[in-house]
Order: structure tokens, then sequence, then C-alpha cells
């Protein structure tokens, strides 16, 4: 991510707005975006600070650009490089002999006299033979740990130079939000994502389901109940990219600026033209989940419809989202989970969870491999070998009461 260095925004009234680069507005950037990546592409073996100082070199006509979004450019080039790094101190090894050999040697003059005969290029051949490399090699890597001198190994982005413009807008999103003290969403699509983003960010959360069916989520950190703290604003920036790989969502977060006596809004939504820098995920965790919802179809079937978890389970911070949800048109609703072929602490993680929220209407399709290592219950369970039967389904849902 960037840093707060990095950071241009426009405060409109009580509304952030993170700099955004658009192809409208801003159409010159793709071949600067191009330039900039074909710089890193070429540039093997090139200091970091050479490298900055190509990407600053091509800004030079670009006279609005302000000086940090060009620092942030080299940020996020040098995010997708590897550069090599003295791991060993060798490079302070050497520091060490060649200040240790040319100590003996000064004076160290431009021109050999009588007085001092030990000029710059004598000096430099009796330190390299005292040190065994050539002066070109010690040249290059005399500093070569310090950050600005380390030399580029590897370049692994951009596919392509609007992924780089993508990838700054969300940058710049990101950074914004180290100000935010509270955020929230509100979901109709993808929850278990949306969850588990959460979760990896650290944020803690509130749920509330709307009377639309969809859900509002309140995210913040431990001490943000006790006092005002900007400390879970970079667990916000983090969760970001995750949220924008999702579907079906808008976000609201309430920013305290430092030494500023108001606060402000930012807000986003699924079209708010933001691209996700992360691979959206899989619409399907297994084959048999996809097979099941192909084979159910897109119509209900005897008054059911089927939809991919539309539910979440919550006691505390304790979250359970089932794969899929039944609704009858009478008002019935049954939750479904399909249990394939997992690992032993899979399946006692997901053991624990049923039991903690056993008293939900919940119907389980089990693989017949794990059966025996789950709480057995033959009136919540169907068993499968490859496919899930969706008569047998139907006719289990037929069982199930009104709730």
């Amino acid at each position: 991510m960037l840093t707060r260095e990095h950071a241009i925004a426009v405060y409109d009234a009580d509304r952030v707005l993170p700099d955004r680069l658009m192809s409208s507005t801003h159409r010159q950037y793709s071949a600067l975006a191009d330039a900039m990546c074909r710089v890193y592409r070429e540039g093997v073996g090139r200091t970091r600070q050479s490298l900055h100082q190509a990407v600053q070199s091509i800004f030079a006509n670009e006279l609005e650009c302000p000086t940090r979004r060009i620092a942030a450019f080299c940020k996020l080039l040098d995010e997708a490089s590897e550069y090599d790094r003295d791991e060993k101190g060798k490079v302070a090894k050497l520091r060490q002999q060649v200040f240790s050999a040319a100590a003996s040697l000064h004076p160290i003059v431009t021109e050999a006299d009588p007085w001092f005969e030990n000029d710059l290029d004598s000096a430099r051949k009796k330190v390299a033979e005292s040190v065994g490399k050539s002066w070109p090699e010690i040249d290059q890597e005399l500093f070569g740990d310090l950050i600005e001198f380390q030399r580029l190994r590897t370049f692994n982005g951009f596919e392509s130079p609007i992924k780089l413009l993508s990838r700054y807008n969300v940058a710049q999103v990101q950074v914004a939000l180290f100000d935010a003290i509270r955020m929230t969403v509100w979901a109709s699509q993808d929850l278990k994502t949306i969850l588990r983003y959460a979760k990896l960010a650290r944020l803690m959360h509130r749920i509330e389901r709307l009377a639309d069916g969809s859900y509002r989520f309140d995210f913040d950190g431990p001490a943000s109940l006790l006092n005002r703290t900007h400390r879970y604003g970079v667990a916000m920036a983090r969760f970001l990219p995750g949220l924008l790989a999702c579907r079906g969502w808008k976000l609201q977060a309430t920013l305290q600026p430092p030494r500023w006596h108001r606060q402000v809004t930012l807000e986003l939504h699924e079209t708010s033209g933001l691209s996700s820098p992360i691979e959206s995920d899989a619409p399907f965790d297994s084959q048999i989940e996809e097979k099941f919802f192909e084979d159910w179809g897109g119509e209900p079937r005897n008054g059911w419809r089927l939809e991919r978890e539309s539910e979440i389970l919550h006691s505390g911070q304790r979250v359970y989202v089932p794969d899929f949800a039944f609704y009858h048109a009478d008002g019935r609703r049954v939750l479904f989970e399909i249990i394939g072929f997992w690992t032993p602490e899979y399946l006692q993680q997901k053991s624990e969870t049923l039991q903690f929220f056993s008293s939900e209407n919940i119907l389980l399709a089990v693989a017949k491999s794990v059966y025996a290592k789950l709480p057995n219950d033959p009136s919540k369970m169907i068993l499968f070998k490859k496919d899930i039967s969706v008569e047998e389904v139907l006719k289990r849902l037929e069982g199930h009461v009104l709730r």
C-alpha cells in the first residue's frame, strides 16, 4: 500500500474524494503508465534510485502532475518488483575492507606529486587488489545495502498500463481509509467472501439483517469500542481490495483526519469504477455445489426457490454462512450445507459450527465417506456418494415445518 506521504485527496464539504485518474480527463496517463512499466521491465540491474529518476523524467512535460503522484507510482512499481538485498551482510563487510585499505593511502589527491604519491586512480587500483575485486565491481556493490542503491532483480507487473492506473486509484482510496474510525458495508451478494476478507483484515463486526434481505456490516476494531482511534484504518484499507472483488455492495466510512475537529465521509459502491487488484473468488467452493445448483435450475420447484449464500448466522464474532438457502412461497426457510471430501481439521471445525448453530433449520448433504465424523441426526442429513439428488432434497424439504 501507499503511505500518508503519497496521499492526494480533495475535501468537499463533508466528503473526501481521493485522487482518481479517469480515462476522460487523464487520457495521456495510459502512455505514461506504459513508459513507466517499460522502464522497470527493461531495468533489471539498475538501482532503485536510478529507476525512480527515470520515472520522474517521464513526467518532465506533465506540469500538472503532483510530485506525490509520481512518488506513488514509484512505490506501486517497487511493490511489484524484487530487489537484491544484503541479507548476509556481504556489502557491509566489503565496505569495511575498502575503507580499511583506503585509510593507509591517505591523503589521496587528484594528481600525484613528489609529496603525495596516491592519486585517485592508483588508490582505486591498490584497494581493488587488496579486496580481490575490480574497481567497477566494488563501485557497483559498495552501497548495495542502502535502499536507494538496491538493484532490481525482477519486475512482476503490471499486465497492462491500465492495470497500473487502476491500482493507483485503489491505492489512493486505501490511504484515505487510514483515517477511518468506522466503516459500514451494505451487501446483498458474496456475503461469505466479504466476511472472510474482514476476518483476514482482523476487523470486528456487527451484523444486521435488513427488511429487503440484504445485510449491514459495521466494521471496527476492539479499541474503537473504548475510544476514538485511527489504529484500525490500516486494517480497513487492507479489507478494501477484497470488497472490490465482490458484488452487490456499497460502503460508507467515517474519517477523522489528524488534527481535524470534524469528520468527513468516504462513500463507494460496486459501480464506482474501482477494480480490485485481486482476482474474484470462484463462484462455487466445489464441483458438487456447482452441479447441484445447475441440476436445481433457475426456477422454483414445488414452491421452493434456491439462493446461494444468502443467509448469515451470527452470534457475537462467530459467523456462519451456509452454502444455500431454500425459500418457499408459504414463508418456510431451510438452510442447506454441503459437506464433501474435506480434511479432518475442516470437518472438526464444521462439526463445532453446526453444533453451535444447532437450533437453526439446517439440512445437510453429507458425503458417505465423512458421515461418521459428523454429529449424526438422520432427519437433518442426506447422504450422497457423487451427486446430490434434487428429488431427495425436495422430499426432505417438504418434511420441514414453518419457521
